[in-house]
């Protein structure tokens, strides 16, 4: 007893060592790449091989294919991604996910705790944040090594242990029912755990000391790729039908896979074995740890595990990639589209995005411009009811409506980069953050204003004083100017364009303005010759500053996007 609490305690605290290196070498990552990540998610085009290629490079550097996979979904559940773009970056990323197995090929164990130890100093103490997060990322490597090292040494004495032994002989990889339980284990491993890493590493670290024989480790490696699917899966619960289907994909794509593999598992195993023997000198299907010196098997092996691992899912997206088509029409009839429209939240994602910093930017940009298209669509239909000479109570309804919606999403979009700052987040994304809650509130209010024109309106309909035709024709000159000053803004933030935006949002704001009060200044002569009453007068001019009021909110949002608020 005393034995195996002493091998939970070294297992247990390397385990913990580990994963927590490749989260810190994944946000060092990440912030080291800066805005390269969104440029590529906004690279994704219907073409597959090129999502292919953005899912392999997004999970080498986020180093978690369940991280991206989740990602891949909460894009789909809001829009950004197609189903088909979203099967291109799945299969990358079962190919990004191999990169683990070849970091940890690499012979640096020894150094793991030096790099922890000298890397830390420059993630305290550097006041560059560029210095910073490089440190974070090599600190992240050493506690990878430095842990999985820990696990190694507390696996060792598992190796003479003849209970363990007598037990792990009936998950032997040596026929086809064996293959199956391997992988068995390793897939339900990879559920409990939620993490592929973490059974990788653990998975290298018996085979590498000699616990479990070679051939047994890669058949748990092919159950981890079906486990790894479970994060994807919970991840689309209560998302849109689309947002099923892709994580639906996922499984698919990596069940199937894993079953033709297993039936080629004896040849590919082989063919493995030689390219290593070719390579190193050393067969790892017929070595023995008690042969040559620990380290040198430990590498050998880590190798062999990190090819075969690469090889299945290389093989696979070679396999599936002509066939993705078929996958997205197999899970399209699997998940059928459901009766009623279907809307997509921000709050779906809100924890599951804030592994991938820079990606959440980009989905709560998503949401900010879905703000400022609302805001444009409500002004339209404003128009249609200054435009009417009795008000359409339907499109009223939808107008306060909207703003209610506009309301709700404004504080989702507060709440999810809120969380998003308070970890570990560059300057650049805590800054963009910032700027996007501004922006969000501004959008806000502008609904507000939009809502309280139609109020107005309402006021004058239930006093039985309708607009006559001189003030229709100034509030609908107004209304237009003041519209398409808002459609141009939200075309800045959507592109995200700081360039000329202040130059003429200034000018053209000051023009409004000056619109504005000229309209005031002719509407309060026709109050003095008596052509209005007063009542009319107060609420027509409460119209006009809502107006006024509108073209300060979206100027505002233009000098957030000039950097200058």
């Amino acid at each position: 007893m005393d034995l195996f609490i002493k091998i939970a305690q070294e297992v247990v605290g390397g385990l913990g060592l580990f994963l927590l290196g490749m989260k810190y070498m994944s946000e060092g990552l990440q912030a080291v790449s800066g805005d390269k990540l969104r440029k590529m998610i906004s690279a994704v085009t219907s073409n597959r091989v090129m999502g292919v290629m953005v899912g392999l490079i997004v999970t080498c550097l986020v180093q978690s294919s369940s991280v991206t996979t989740v990602m891949v979904v909460g894009f789909v559940n809001s829009g950004i991604m197609t189903l088909m773009q979203a099967i291109g970056v799945i299969f990358g990323a079962n190919i990004g996910t191999t990169i683990t197995g070849w970091i940890l090929v690499l012979d640096i164990g020894k150094y793991g705790a030096p790099m922890l130890g000298i890397a830390a100093f420059f993630f305290l103490f550097s006041k560059k944040d560029r210095l910073r997060y490089i440190g974070m990322t090599v600190m992240g490597i050493g506690m990878v090594f430095f842990g999985l090292e820990l696990m190694k040494q507390g696996f060792k004495p598992l190796r003479s242990h003849e209970e363990f032994n007598a037990w792990f002989h009936a998950f032997q990889a040596t026929s086809t029912l064996g293959i199956i339980k391997c992988a068995s284990v390793g897939c339900i491993l990879t559920m409990i755990v939620q993490s592929s890493s973490a059974t990788l590493g653990i998975t290298i670290g018996l085979a590498s000391t000699g616990v479990i024989e070679f051939q047994t480790a890669a058949a748990l490696v092919m159950g981890e790729n079906i486990g790894t699917t479970i994060t994807a899966w919970l991840a689309s619960l209560g998302t849109t039908t689309a947002a099923k289907r892709a994580a639906y994909a996922h499984v698919f794509f990596n069940v199937f896979g894993t079953m033709w593999f297993i039936a080629l598992f004896p040849v590919a195993i082989k063919a493995v074995s030689r390219l290593i023997a070719w390579k190193t000198g050393f067969n790892p299907l017929t070595i023995a740890i008690d042969d040559m010196d620990e380290d040198r098997f430990g590498q050998i092996v880590t190798a062999g595990i990190a090819l075969v691992h690469t090889s299945f899912n290389v093989a696979n997206v070679i396999l599936f990639l002509p066939l993705a088509g078929l996958l997205g029409k197999f899970v399209t009839k699997l998940v059928p589209d459901k009766k009623t429209k279907e809307v997509s939240h921000l709050t779906y994602l809100d924890v599951r995005m804030l592994d991938t910093p820079a990606l959440s930017i980009v989905q709560s940009l998503q949401q900010i411009n879905f703000m400022g298209e609302s805001v444009g669509a409500m002004m339209e239909k404003l128009k249609i009811c200054l435009e009417s000479e009795t008000l359409d109570k339907e499109l009223a309804r939808k107008i306060f409506h909207r703003e209610e919606v506009l309301d709700n999403v404004q504080k989702e979009i507060f709440v999810f980069l809120s969380n998003l700052v308070s970890g570990q987040v560059p300057h650049e994304i805590t800054k963009k953050a910032h700027m996007q809650m501004r922006i969000a509130d501004e959008y806000e209010s502008l609904s507000d204003y939009v809502a309280n024109v139609l109020k107005g309106i309402k006021k004058l309909e239930e006093m039985n004083l309708p607009l006559d035709g001189p003030a229709r024709e100034k509030l609908l000159t107004l209304h237009d100017r003041v519209s398409a000053y808002i459609s141009k803004v939200n075309l800045y933030v959507k592109e995200e364009q700081k360039k000329d935006i202040l130059e003429w949002a200034g000018a053209e704001g000051t023009a409004i303005s000056l619109l504005m009060k000229e309209f005031r200044r002719q509407h309060l002569e026709r109050l003095q010759n008596e052509e209005v009453s007063p009542f009319f007068s107060l609420a027509f001019t409460d119209i006009l500053n809502y107006y006024r009021r509108m073209k300060d909110h979206a100027l505002n949002i233009a000098e957030v996007v000039a950097g200058e608020k």
